[in-house]
């Protein structure tokens, strides 16, 4: 039986996986630091925490479900505990990407973050309709990276990966390099900023007299239908008006030069910042 040892089991990510990985085919070894952790996993989920060394002991996987600040600090405690060919999962790219895991050849890094449960879906049951985050309920896709070790690793990687963020759709598998591209160029950077500058538009006009809840379903309800046309989920065209509305828009909205957010440096700067 392959043996994990998750990092970081009680905390608000690791919960989310040390319930999912329960009835896997994986035995698992729980490790929390923290009182309030270790309690969660024991009324919540009947689970034991212990501590690194006996989670280490064997152990063929590790999975690291701690803050990015963190990733390069546990790594390097632990990395004269791991035996060759140990893989060790990180939840995001960022850590790895700006070289915070150990200098160890003879381990496999494993990368994998979900995609989220998509804004267009089939959901009919209200709790998969109301998880938005995913891992409970709703279905969403996942990106990997096998950032190193041989080959045949990524099998078992995305085994796991597909257990701890289930239910899954697509599996797609890229780079680190271009899931930094993904997060936190695309969905953080771009996505995030832009929907932040959509809340603060949709508070001007309250503030200008519409009824917030006027205000909030009329932005709401056109981004579902313009995000529709746009991300080809219909096919349709924008009104004349429409256009002359984006023709407009983008320049008053935007800077020229915004797609240097996705030039490496750029890319760089921001995951130094966030680790």
């Amino acid at each position: 039986m392959t043996v994990i040892a998750l990092f970081g089991a009680g905390g608000k990510m690791g919960y989310r996986l040390s319930k999912n990985l329960l009835n896997s085919r994986f035995e698992v070894r729980h490790v929390e630091v923290s009182d309030v952790g270790k309690a969660r996993l024991k009324d919540d989920l009947g689970l034991s925490a212990v501590d690194a060394d006996k989670a280490l002991d064997g152990a063929d996987v590790v999975v690291l479900a701690v803050p990015d600040t963190h990733i390069g600090k546990v790594a390097s405690s632990i990395q004269d505990k791991l035996k060759a060919g140990t893989m060790v999962i990180v939840l995001d790219a960022a850590a790895p990407f700006a070289g915070h895991l150990p200098e160890r050849p003879d381990l496999t890094y494993f990368v994998t973050h979900p995609c989220h449960p998509p804004i267009f879906n089939d959901e009919t049951d209200m709790a998969a309709k109301r998880d938005f985050f995913g891992g409970v309920a709703a279905k969403q896709h996942i990106v990997s990276a096998l950032m190193q070790g041989p080959e045949e690793a990524y099998a078992l990687g995305e085994e796991i990966a597909k257990v701890i963020w289930a239910p899954v759709m697509r599996s797609h598998r890229v780079t680190v390099e271009q899931m930094a591209l993904l997060e936190p160029g695309l969905s953080e950077t771009v996505c995030a900023s832009l929907l932040v500058v959509m809340r603060e538009a949709m508070d001007e006009v309250v503030k200008k007299g519409v009824p917030k809840e006027a205000a909030r379903d009329f932005l709401l309800g056109h981004m579902n239908v313009l995000g529709a046309v746009i991300f080809e989920e219909t096919p349709g065209v924008f009104s004349d008006a429409c256009n002359k509305a984006i023709e407009f828009g983008k320049p008053v909205l935007m800077r020229d030069d915004w797609k240097r957010v996705f030039d490496w440096d750029e890319i760089t700067d921001s995951i130094r910042r966030i680790t």
